[in-house]
């Protein structure tokens, strides 16, 4: 990320080279050089501040920005914990009657296959 001191002294370094050029090479009278560097001197610092205000109010957005998702995430978080909760209690109760089932279940099938493991030896 660009450095605001360096991106600020490079730009008054800039528009100070730019201004020795434009007097340099300036095919108007002094008077007219004059006014018109004032006038675009005048603009510049205009835009300077323009850019400074922008990016006062760009921080205070993104700071605004950033408490607001902070504070979204921290809500978010709570209500999926509640709703972990929720489904644990909704689900505990009927989990003993599953592993009761499956536990029946597998039972069963111990006895089908002992079943059928002693028809096939009396075949």
């Amino acid at each position: 990320m660009i450095n605001a001191k360096s991106l600020f002294f490079g730009i008054i370094v800039g528009g100070a080279i730019s201004a020795t050029a434009t007097l340099l090479s300036a095919p108007k009278s002094g008077k007219d050089l004059r006014y018109d560097v004032k006038h675009k001197g005048d603009e510049a610092i205009q835009a300077i501040k323009h850019l400074k205000e922008d990016g006062f109010d760009l921080k205070e957005q993104i700071t605004q920005t950033s408490k607001e998702g902070a504070a979204l995430i921290k809500d978010l978080s709570a209500d999926v914990k509640q709703s972990i909760e929720s489904w644990k209690q909704t689900v505990e109760p009927h989990q003993k009657n599953i592993q009761k089932y499956l536990n029946q279940i597998e039972k069963s099938l111990k006895e089908l296959e002992e079943k059928t493991k002693k028809q096939t030896e009396e075949a």
